[in-house]
């Protein structure tokens, strides 16, 4: 073929994007799951939010939310990095594709296919950076209303406040949403690179990937220490 690929390269890139949608629905979009590890923490951020109606001094939900504004800005400087280093690699293909020659699993590849395969990675991460600087926007609307919830008064909390700290979780889960988004583009970011191997690689790194992620929302300690409570058994 004129552009390099074979059919095992597109059926590894169609493997590659239904694993990544499939799992998105599966995690965003189904019955199931709602007992993602994503899924239950939402629950625990509008509990936070409630518990924010009975203090006075709102320092502590600030500095918390604070954390996970950081958090999102470190990973949307990463993606920056990490589009500028995808884009690098346009002006090594030479070098590059002497290299992959020379491995025992690799194929033989063109030069149109590996720009091709470059700026697929760069726009992953460009998809990632989008969706890493729209949480850490959200996260800066969050901040904004938590300040906007009414302080109590008379030892009553009205429904005017309890509309605030809805509000507030809502935006905050929002941004906890894009940002869970933007991490899942990493991960399967690093499947995508089993692609400048062979299709063969690809194929077995986004199994692996999606493995790993599944395990982690549904058969995690993080999940088993959710249903765990009030306190550990002492030893």
């Amino acid at each position: 073929m004129v552009t390099g690929f074979s059919a095992v390269d597109w059926v590894a890139l169609a493997f590659f994007f239904l694993a990544w949608l499939g799992y998105h629905a599966a995690v965003e979009r189904t019955l199931a799951g709602r007992k993602s590890l994503n899924r239950l923490m939402n629950v625990h951020r509008y509990a936070w939010a409630r518990a924010t109606l009975v203090r006075d001094n709102r320092i502590v939900d600030t500095t918390i939310n604070s954390s996970l504004q950081n958090g999102t800005a470190f990973f949307a400087s990463t993606s920056l990095i990490a589009i500028g280093a995808s884009l690098t690699l346009l002006r090594s293909t030479e070098e590059v594709l002497a290299v992959l020659g020379e491995l025992p699993f690799g194929l033989a590849t063109t030069r149109i296919a590996w720009d091709v395969k470059v700026l697929g990675l760069a726009v992953i991460f460009v998809y990632a950076f989008f969706k890493f600087a729209w949480s850490y926007r959200l996260f800066n609307y969050a901040a904004i209303l938590i300040g906007a919830i009414p302080v109590l008064k008379g030892g009553e909390v009205t429904p005017e406040m309890e509309r605030a700290a809805w509000r507030a979780a809502s935006v905050n889960t929002i941004a906890g949403r894009h940002f869970n988004r933007g991490q899942r583009a990493f991960f399967f970011a690093l499947g995508y690179l089993g692609w400048f191997i062979s299709g063969y690689v690809l194929i077995a790194a986004t199994a692996g990937v999606l493995y790993v992620m599944w395990r982690r929302q549904f058969m995690s300690d993080a999940i088993a220490a959710l249903g765990n409570g009030p306190w550990p058994e002492m030893p």
